[in-house]
């Protein structure tokens, strides 16, 4: 019989050494191939961002499934009504929050630029205060811009062309969003027959034994996924909250600058309410520096009830990862892709923490022993 192709001595060298030129080539122009994969993926740019939306809306629309409309027969016309009750108060929150903070961001940026020249100063003095003066010289800086606002305006003159340009993308990007918000409401429609779908391909392509390891990895991903976005941006709205009724209580000023930036950090893991303390300390400090004092050791007191009682509650055990391997996947994770990376590196560390632990340890040790009870024999 006819020697077949992969039974030659010779082809496992041959793969090996493809796969190692393949690999060479890669790693050598590294770059290039990310920004081949860049380019790529943002001819589906809209598509990935609605599955995003579709992803991030499903918890709600789940949520009312099983609350507002249980009493509906009609399945379809039930998970129908579920969605746009979803779509309708995830738009009616944002408009909330919209018509809440534009006029407090307006207001602290007006307030801000009115009295620029003063904050200046101020940073000035505490320059000499402090001893920086010694390195920087803000006393040329005031000197010889005179107007803070004349020389923004001249920059903004001068660099009009680049303005328009990122204008003409910011639409861009806001067409964008409005295809994908569009288009996540059909995948949620669409839900039940694209998870069939997934499920025959899956069948289709594994054995059952496989299939149902393949489903039980999926669920528990799916289930720290979720867990985690849905109440991150719980946990960052309440301490927004919080920091909005500490400030207004307290009298501070840019209550509303202030207390989105603290909300907005928050999202990001460890080093988020660090970068939140101190950008709204310093907008604080060029004003008040009592207020700044006070709204920093407020900062540390909310962080230490947010660390140790509200993520515990809100969270539970499903992301019950060490603090280490969450500080190394956010590194990593931060230097290979940004920002995204950093959001995204608690819960991929808390996806391999628990592949490693229920699934490659278990079968690691059942190995060992075969190995120990064959070798006794």
């Amino acid at each position: 019989m006819r020697e077949k192709l992969h039974d030659k001595k010779w082809y496992p060298y041959a793969v090996a050494a493809c796969i190692a030129v393949v690999l060479y080539v890669i790693l050598t122009h590294l770059a290039t191939v990310f920004d081949v994969a860049a380019t790529f993926l943002g001819f589906f740019s809209a598509p990935l961002l609605g599955c995003v939306i579709a992803y991030l809306m499903n918890p709600l629309a789940m949520f009312f499934h099983r609350t507002v409309f249980k009493t509906l027969k009609n399945a379809d016309l039930r998970w129908i009504a579920s969605i746009a009750l979803a779509v309708l108060s995830l738009v009616l929150f944002l408009l909330l929050l919209l018509s809440t903070l534009i006029p407090q961001l307006v207001e602290s940026i007006t307030m801000l630029a009115t009295n620029m020249d003063g904050y200046i100063a101020t940073l000035v003095q505490l320059s000499h205060t402090w001893g920086i003066a010694e390195y920087i010289d803000l006393d040329e800086l005031v000197g010889t811009s005179g107007n803070l606002m004349s020389s923004l305006l001249k920059i903004v003159g001068d660099n009009m062309q680049n303005i328009l340009s990122v204008s003409v993308i910011a639409g861009k990007g806001l067409m964008m969003w409005g295809l994908a918000f569009m288009l996540s409401v059909y995948l949620l429609a669409s839900k039940e027959s694209l998870k069939n779908g997934t499920k025959r391909f899956l069948q289709a392509l594994l054995p059952e034994k496989r299939y149902q390891v393949a489903m039980g990895f999926l669920t528990r991903c799916n289930s720290i996924l979720q867990r985690y976005i849905v109440f991150s941006i719980l946990d960052a709205i309440i301490i927004g909250g919080a920091n909005v009724v500490f400030m207004s209580c307290t009298g501070m000023q840019y209550v509303g600058l202030v207390s989105l930036v603290v909300g907005v950090t928050n999202l990001i893991p460890t080093f988020g309410p660090i970068i939140g303390a101190v950008v709204g300390g310093f907008v604080l400090l060029l004003v008040n520096p009592l207020h700044a004092l006070i709204f920093v050791i407020f900062s540390i007191v909310l962080q230490t009830l947010d660390g140790y009682v509200i993520k515990p509650k809100l969270f539970g055990d499903s992301l019950g990862v060490s603090g280490l391997l969450i500080l190394v996947f956010i590194i990593v994770c931060g230097n290979m892709w940004g920002i995204v990376g950093i959001l995204l590196a608690i819960p991929l560390a808390a996806i391999i923490d628990f592949v490693c632990r229920d699934a490659i340890m278990p079968q690691l040790e059942e190995r060992r022993r075969r190995l120990d009870s064959e070798t006794a024999e």
